[in-house]
């Protein structure tokens, strides 16, 4: 039956047909056809195996017998191509058939042939079972054979040795695996090394901010010895943000919660933390006014954290008395781009080349001006993460323009809880306001005697400590106070835990609960908020910062406090 593939005449049948050169050329033609034919059925690379139309084997090539060591005649006329495959397989592959095709198909060489038979041609993987019962991973193409009336004779099935590739893929998915687990590790290595890293810097600024702003005032040379204190300690932090940072971006652990954020919120906020620098050094700004409010689709702090680190970038590498000039235009078809302008030195072509790689400051290592070369590296990858982009253009001798472009957003629907926090910033406490009690949950001596001689500032307020969790949930239920401050990483019961456990009681439940811990990584944060923390503060504490939080702290208690009162008399 299969003298040809094709089920096309052979070369005698067509003998005596015709005269001359055309009888010539037709045996040529057919001669190397079938040496073509021959060469292809005697490959030793390839598995052919010819079925009848009822799947029984009826051709066992050279390859097919070197690939699964049967001879042809221990096969030909006696066993199915499904015999010499994995059986569960064949049947996954006929229940795979049947859900798709909502028919029952047999699990045997019907569902091996099943596509080829409707001329569709199919291409699968499977593993065969050789004649001393190894097994090897294959992968084999089924084609139907038809007449000339196009009634099929059977089945072609062609296949190829597929262990290499198979083991290829198993050596890079645990290749991927190895070097997801040294990400992880890497990530949680320098989580830790943060709050460690943290914990000692919280004490250095904490203290050295009172030094700076105590009773008396430090003389001269204490005050330049204290600023100096102070600029170390920022700068070190600094570089423990960017470092952490990089390392999260490039381990793909960063998470970023886009949403509407308002342009005009951030401009004030970046504004008031840039300002003082650049007035010191006799730099002025300009911000843009916004008329209609704007909002882009992206992370609010990111965002912030971008524009700080390219403002502070054009204040630090300015000319003296220079300017700095914000600026926003709309972008068609729906983007903003936000340009921050400098009078400063410039950079060449060949420095913009090489602007955001990394640790490199483009031959300022020298200069009188801190820096690593990771911020700008950072606040790209930053701005693509959130969908947007970023570019700069610079003149020598007249300034650089560094710009960042996001797509607009539509000004969100702000909740009610939402609104009466906004209300509750920078708000002025009253003369007459009693003594209210603090708790503070902190097995750090140092952090707790710096919380303490803040809060000593605070004629309003008193102060009560305790050193773990389980003792932090019996004062509060004791005394009830009207603020709780918590680390996290506390012995024992961890801070998350006694906060939880704090919620859960009706008598503790309604007081706001501070995290104050050196956890700083977004992702902890987002965490922290999310089990249900009042506020979240990194440590090192900035003074400033850390009052308002406990002004709206206080504020809020003092608010629930009245309403529970009121809902009592009712």
């Amino acid at each position: 039956m299969f003298k040809t593939l094709n089920g096309s005449p052979r070369a005698d049948d067509d003998a005596g047909r015709g005269d001359g050169g055309t009888d010539a050329r037709s045996a040529l033609a057919l001669l190397k056809a079938g040496a073509l034919q021959n060469a292809i059925l005697t490959s030793a690379n390839f598995s052919i195996i010819a079925t009848d139309e009822k799947g029984v084997i009826q051709l066992f090539n050279v390859g097919a017998e070197r690939m699964l060591g049967y001879q042809a005649d221990e096969v030909v006329n006696k066993i199915s191509p499904s015999d010499i495959h994995d059986p569960q397989e064949v049947r996954e592959r006929a229940e795979a058939l049947t859900l798709e095709l909502g028919t029952t198909i047999a699990p045997g060489f019907e569902a091996l042939a099943f596509k080829a038979s409707r001329e569709i041609e199919d291409i699968y993987e499977l593993t065969y079972i050789c004649k001393d019962d190894s097994r090897f991973p294959a992968i084999v193409s089924i084609t139907a054979l038809r007449d000339d009336y196009g009634v099929i004779i059977g089945y072609l099935l062609i296949g190829t040795d597929n262990s290499v590739r198979k083991r290829v893929e198993s050596e890079l998915n645990e290749a991927m695996a190895a070097a997801d687990k040294a990400n992880r590790a890497k990530s949680e290595f320098l989580s830790s090394m943060s709050h460690e890293l943290r914990t000692p810097l919280n004490a250095i600024l904490g203290f050295a901010q009172l030094l700076e702003t105590g009773a008396p005032s430090p003389t001269p040379t204490q005050k330049r010895n204290i600023e100096q204190i102070l600029k170390a300690g920022w700068y070190l932090l600094e570089l423990i943000n960017e470092i952490l940072d990089l390392a999260l971006i490039e381990s793909g652990k960063l998470t970023l919660s886009n949403e509407p954020v308002s342009l005009a919120e951030v401009m004030i906020e970046c504004r008031a933390m840039i300002e003082p620098q650049a007035r010191s050094r006799g730099i002025g700004m300009t911000f843009p006014h916004f008329e209609i409010p704007r909002f882009v689709y992206a992370d609010r702090t990111r965002v912030k954290q971008v524009l700080i680190n390219l403002l502070f970038n054009a204040v630090k590498y300015n000319r003296p008395q220079g300017t700095v000039a914000v600026e926003c235009e709309l972008v068609p078809p729906g983007s903003i781009r936000i340009s921050v302008r400098d009078t400063g030195v410039g950079l060449a072509p060949e420095q913009l080349a090489q602007l955001f790689q990394p640790f490199n400051r483009l031959g300022k290592e020298a200069g009188v001006e801190e820096g690593t070369g990771i911020g700008l590296v950072v606040t790209k990858r930053l701005v693509e993460l959130m969908g947007g982009s970023i570019g700069a253009d610079s003149t020598l001798g007249k300034g650089s323009v560094f710009w960042i472009e996001f797509a607009m957003a539509a000004a969100p629907q702000l909740a009610v809880l939402e609104a009466e926090h906004a209300a509750l910033a920078r708000p002025a406490l009253p003369d007459s306001t009693p003594l209210r009690t603090l708790l503070y949950v902190e097995d750090n001596p140092a952090n707790l005697e710096l919380v303490a001689q803040l809060v000593a500032r605070r004629p309003d307020l008193r102060l009560l400590s305790a050193a773990d969790g389980k003792l932090g949930i019996e004062y509060a239920r004791a005394c009830l106070p009207e603020v709780i401050l918590m680390d996290i990483n506390l012995p024992g019961l961890s801070g998350i835990e006694a906060m939880k456990i704090l919620r859960a009681d009706p008598a503790t439940a309604h007081i706001p609960i501070i995290a104050l811990s050196a956890n700083a990584v977004p992702r902890d944060i987002e965490r922290g908020l999310e089990a249900g923390f009042f506020n979240y503060i990194t440590k090192p504490i900035m003074v400033a910062q850390f009052m308002d939080a406990l002004d709206v702290a206080l504020i809020f208690s003092r608010k629930t406090t009245d309403r529970a009162a009121e809902a009592q008399q009712l």
